[in-house]
């Protein structure tokens, strides 16, 4: 776990995902405790720091249930309990404000500015804002850090100068001083800036700003370093190479430098390092550094005075609004200074460059194996500003003595205009003549051989530059005639283009640029949306943000014009308006392209670019979702006109389809970014009957798809058929919900049925609900009274396409109603209404046992049925013969599953626990020679817990195990977690408590990841764990998290259990009262069938617990009832039943308690009173 500061408190699991660490005071108690990671933080530190010296009534408790939320948030193990308060189980590396301090002294300390420019920038991206933000009062202590803040701001800007990066730094550098205009180091660094990007008089006049200030403010000149500065402005003759700005001084004693062989106290800041000139180092490749670099940073400046801390926040603080990555890279002037290199035409950029680090190297690398790049992407995707930073970047380190020359061809509407561009942006274009003037010159030159591209090649015969070609996709022909031409005559001459499609010419080498990264798009929407409202931060509302960046694909001038829409709206009103994006973002810069003003604008210019077999296609493939593979493409798109396959190549090529391989790597999948899908969906909506054509082939080949693998699911073809479904769940979703729209009952009921048993697999409760649901809507329900009894139907659903006539249409309908029955809430509540109970009646009136189709799934839900009637007997005989029809038809899968079935529900009771294990095998066997995993896994868990009811715990606890690993090889995540879960509870019994805390601390820790079934039992046996070793109040929080996370889905089961759990703990605590309260309440409800079925020993445990309450609160008549209970206790218990550790121990406790209380005599005597008594008679008695 990683833990971060700098900003709004966060916890980040090493993987990368973040930990939902909700409210204001369980976010300051994090940040006071990862101040001090790995110390022991007193209590009353901690209650000051968080309540900020308001404490609640009771500080202690108030704390303790503040802790134990940060537990349930973080796991139990990275909170630990000490004496007189609580430590972190952090160190200092996985706290960032400790690897900002480390970095920086790190960049501090180094003699390569190159170097330390890197390390400052790693150092300042980890602020996402103001230090210890969520502390009520950070004073003193963000103010230390907010100065150490500054100086690395310092370290950073100086490194950048020293690497000639005057004219990219000056808009930092600008704002700073303009915040801390007394700051005279920070001024020096600007003045030397203005100087060493050739305007001397705006350094002139920025230094008689700065001297002025001083006087009027604190009476007095500008110190030594300063007045030196101006000096050497006053003689510009003089001869010199630039010098380094100095680093910045110490911040007035706000935060001094701490020396390598100094430490840190935690929680107390440190500087970046100490000062001194080292030699200068040898230039490493790509860097250029200045004469006189040192790295360090002076105690003070000689005459200078103090910095102001704590007012460093500006644009372009890395890591918030207005961060920039890298260290800049020289201007056009500035490049002509350094070893005489030609200046080019680059022009600085007006923002700041978000990102793209690992692109800019790997363009320098293209750049240094070929001659030819060409960066290719969708429009928006920033591929025009990428090539101007990397061949800046790049061309710091001196490769293109003649500079590089950026050569604009989107206004350029005429191919032959292509070479004529490139001319006059090289400054060697002639007068253009117009009409027939420019007619009769070309035809004069074109026989001269004087040509604009024979003219563009002499030029650039003997220089060595980097050309830009930006924009190539219109006249693509052109650009690459004149790349292959200069290539081949110009041997100095390395182009760079841009393009959405490759040119084609030999030798490329093509970069594709990929949308941005999710935190470097919340980088560039923060840093553009301050830019338009001040004070705007993706941390005020970081769901927003994330959604605004997702669906515009991370595409960098789309993220621009959402965040131009935040003057108007907030994140969550932009967001909330995506669907409309076309409308919404309008609001580009005036001075740019007009296609790049508007988001359609961007796709316009690439939709006119395509032939009409392109834009077919295109349109197309908007009705896929999460994309297709070439089968699919070519089944839903096809033409007589064209090849589909080619047509697809073309528009991969033209970076409008994205290209990738699949999930298992066996073939490329096709996708649209959403901005393109949106777009290609309102043309084929244009498109006169072309998308009712279309949706209609989607829906007929991913009906196909769903129905071939369906039968797969259950052999040795379960892992490639589970891996196709997952893959294109989105797609058969997509086909499905267009189906339902159209009322096509006949495909909604071949898709339900070829879907049923996957939802299962998976623990899909929500999906099987939804879509049965809206199945049902659609026609008859076959269960309704007067209900017709069921043929015998062998044919299965999904053996055929629709329609569908006769009983299987019928059979069809009952499937429907059987899976919604058996998608219900699993809350009691849901099975006693009236028209359930109306539906269970019906279902038992049209099945009996022996019909084939009750041994197959959906028509085997009927067992569902059976279950919620209350009749164990009944139950019993159809399970049964279930069994033997299967084995009567030679239904080999459906015997294996119907043994299966019958196992796990004798292994509810320990005298039928035998039996259970024998059908278990019996199943196991049939599943491995059918290559199901699936059922393998549910076998061996029928069997483990057939041994834990006989008290053989490390038995069941090896089946367990192996039932994770075939879980696990199918990818059954549902279901491996289920079955850890299982495991922990007979681990527990096993002795081996720290493995089964560790794992269901893991999963209650992660819960969201979890279906609705094991999160319960987690949390319950977690609590129950916990309350043994004497953690009340952290078992509590699990029941409390519990009564949240499920009070609308819980199984009906664990409604009884929280209340019975809830008073076990309040025993355990000696709140006797309270569990007597509950216990009542959970022996009422403890007769609901399902509860019955699953935990027939719970009405009497719950009567044992009621005993203790009893016994515990004292007194004869008290200690009598509850030996008469111990005796009910007894007498009702399942015959063979093996109690666990809690129940013996609460056996033991109430008969050594009413024992002393009552005699041996009359104890014997309560007790055989209570062996006679009925359930309901002991129940009165709680």
């Amino acid at each position: 776990m990683r833990y971060a500061i700098l900003g709004t408190a966060q916890a980040i699991h090493d993987d990368g995902t973040p930990v939902a660490v909700g409210g204001a005071r369980l976010r300051a108690l994090l940040t006071a405790l990862a101040l001090r990671p790995g110390r022991v933080v007193p209590a009353a530190l901690l209650v000051a720091e968080v309540w900020d010296g308001d404490p609640p009534a009771d500080a202690v408790a108030a704390l303790q249930a503040l802790v134990a939320r940060l537990r349930r948030a973080l796991g139990h193990a990275a909170v630990r309990s000490a004496e007189g308060g609580y430590q972190l189980a952090a160190e200092r590396e996985d706290v960032d404000l400790y690897r900002f301090e480390r970095l920086a002294r790190s960049a501090a300390e180094t003699r390569d500015p190159a170097e330390a420019a890197a390390r400052y920038e790693e150092a300042l991206a980890l602020w996402r804002g103001p230090a210890l933000a969520d502390l009520p009062d950070p004073g003193a202590e963000s103010a230390r850090w907010e100065a150490v803040r500054m100086d690395a701001r310092r370290g950073r800007l100086a490194a950048a100068l020293a690497l000639g990066g005057a004219e990219r730094a000056l808009p930092e550098l600008t704002a700073l001083c303009a915040q801390q205009p007394l700051d005279e180091p920070l001024q020096a660094l600007r003045i030397r800036a203005l100087r060493d990007a050739g305007r001397p008089a705006e350094a002139l006049a920025a230094y008689d700003a700065v001297r002025r200030d001083l006087a009027a403010r604190l009476g007095t000149d500008p110190g030594p370093a300063l007045r030196t500065l101006h000096t050497e402005l006053l003689t510009p003759s003089a001869p010199r190479r630039p010098e380094p700005a100095p680093y910045p001084a110490d911040t007035g004693g706000a935060a001094h430098p701490i020396r390598p062989e100094q430490g840190s106290a935690a929680g107390t800041p440190t500087g970046p390092g100490p000062s001194g000139r080292g030699p200068a180092p040898a230039t490493p490749p790509g860097a250029a550094p200045r004469e006189g670099w040192r790295p360090g940073a002076p105690d003070s400046a000689p005459g200078g005075h103090p910095a102001q801390p704590g007012q460093g926040a500006t644009a372009y603080a890395a890591g918030s609004a207005g961060s920039r990555s890298g260290p800049y890279p020289p201007s056009a002037p500035e490049a002509a200074r350094q070893g005489g290199r030609g200046s080019g035409n680059l022009r600085a950029r007006l923002t700041t460059f978000v990102g793209r680090e690992d692109d800019i190297r790997a363009i320098g690398d293209d750049l240094a194996r070929a001659r030819l790049v060409t960066l290719l992407g969708p429009g928006g995707a920033g591929k025009t500003r990428l090539s101007q930073e990397a061949a800046e970047a790049h061309d710091a380190r001196g490769g293109w003595p003649d500079g590089v020359w950026f050569v604009e061809l989107a206004p350029v509407d005429d191919p032959e205009d292509v070479a004529e561009a490139a001319l006059a942006a090289l400054g060697a274009r002639e007068t253009k003549l117009r009409g027939a003037a420019a007619e009769e010159l070309r035809a004069l030159t074109d026989r001269t051989g004087d040509a604009p591209l024979d003219r563009l090649a002499e030029h650039c015969a003997r220089q060595r530059l980097l050309l830009l070609l930006d924009n190539c996709e219109h006249v693509i022909g052109a650009a690459a005639e004149l790349a292959e031409e200069l290539l081949a005559r110009c041997p100095g001459v390395q182009i760079l283009a841009t393009s959405r499609e490759p040119l084609g010419v030999p030798g490329e080498s093509l970069r594709p640029v990929e949308p941005l990264p999710d935190p470097v798009a919340l980088r560039l929407l923060g840093d553009r949306g301050a830019a338009a409202r001040p004070g705007f931060r993706t941390d005020d509302d970081p769901a927003a943000a994330a959604e605004i960046c997702r669906r515009l694909d991370g595409l960098p001038l789309a993220i621009e014009l959402a965040a131009a829409r935040l003057r108007l709206l907030t994140p969550r009103q932009i967001a909330d308006r995506l669907d409309d994006r076309f409308r919404l973002l309008t609001s580009g810069a005036r001075t740019v392209l007009p296609r790049q003003q508007t988001l359609r604008a961007v796709v316009d210019w690439s939709w006119d670019l395509l032939d009409v077999p392109e834009r077919t296609v295109l349109r197309r493939l908007s009705v896929f979702a999460g994309g297709c593979d070439l089968a699919a493409a070519e089944d839903v798109c096809a033409d007589p006109s064209y090849d589909t396959a080619d047509v697809l190549g073309s528009l991969v090529d033209k970076s409008l389809v994205v290209a990738a391989p699949g999930r298992d790597g066996s073939g490329m999948r096709y996708r649209l970014l959403e901005t393109v899908a949106e777009y290609a969906a309102e043309r084929l909506a244009a498109a006169e009957g072309d998308r009712e054509h279309t949706e209609r082939r989607h829906l007929v080949h991913y009906r196909e798809l769903a129905r071939a693998n369906e039968p797969l699911l259950r052999g040795h073809g379960q892992r490639a058929a589970t891996e196709r479904l997952v893959t294109e769940y989105e797609n058969i979703r997509t086909a499905l919900r267009r189906a339902v729209a159209a009322r096509d009952a006949g495909e909604v009921l071949c898709l339900v049925h070829s879907l049923g048993w996957y939802w299962h697999m998976h623990d899909l409760a929500t999906e099987s609900r939804h879509w049965s649901e809206a199945a049902a809507a659609l026609g008859p329900n076959p269960f309704a009274a007067p209900t017709v009894p069921a043929e015998p139907v062998h044919e299965r659903i999904v053996d055929t396409p629709p329609p569908y006539t006769g009983e299987l249409l019928t059979e069809a309908w009952r499937g429907i109603q059987l899976i919604r029955l058996a998608a219900r809430d699993q809350n009691s509540d849901t099975w006693d209404t009236p028209e359930v109970r109306t539906q269970i009646d019906g279902v038992l009136a049209a099945y009996r046992p022996g019909l084939p189709q009750t041994c197959r799934s959906p028509s085997s839900l009927w067992i569902y049925a059976v279950m919620i009637a209350g009749d164990p007997g009944m139950l019993q005989r159809v399970v049964d013969e279930t069994v033997e029809t299967a084995r009567a038809f030679g239904f080999r899968w459906e015997l294996a599953s119907a043994l299966q079935l019958r196992a796990n529900i004798l292994a509810n009771r320990a005298d039928w626990a035998g039996d259970a294990a024998r059908d278990a095998e019996e199943s196991l066997a049939l599943f491995r020679e059918l290559g199901d995993d699936w059922g393998c896994a549910e076998a061996l868990s029928a069997r483990a817990e057939s041994r834990e009811k006989r008290g053989m715990y490390a038995l069941a606890a090896e089946d367990f195990r192996a039932a994770i690993e075939h879980a696990e090889r199918l990818g059954a995540n549902a279901q491996v977690t289920v079955l850890r879960v299982r495991m922990a509870g007979t681990l527990v019994e096993n002795g081996e408590a720290e493995e089964a805390e560790a794992i269901l601390t893991e999963i209650t820790a992660r819960w969201q990841g979890y279906g609705n079934e094991a999160m319960p039992a987690a949390r319950m046996f977690l609590a129950g764990l916990l309350g043994r070793t004497g953690r009340i109040s952290e078992a509590r929080a699990q029941i409390e998290a519990l009564r949240e996370d499920f009070a609308l889905g819980a199984y009906a089961v664990f409604d009884v259990f929280l209340l019975a759990t809830t008073a076990w703990l309040d025993n355990q605590e000696g709140a006797y009262e309270d569990a007597l309260v509950r216990i009542r309440e959970a022996t009422n409800r403890v007769r609901d069938p399902l509860v019955m079925m699953v935990a027939p020993q719970l009405p009497a445990v719950y009567l044992l617990t009621g005993a203790v309450s009893l016994v515990s609160l004292g007194g004869p008549r008290r200690a009598y009832d509850a030996a008469r209970l111990f005796g009910a206790y007894r007498t009702h218990l399942p015959p063979g039943h093996f109690p666990i550790t809690t129940e013996r121990e609460d056996a033991a406790r109430v008969e050594e308690l009413a024992r002393a209380a009552l005699g041996g005599a009359a104890f014997e005597k309560a007790y055989a009173e209570g062996g006679g008594l009925t359930m309901e008679e002991a129940t009165a008695l709680i």
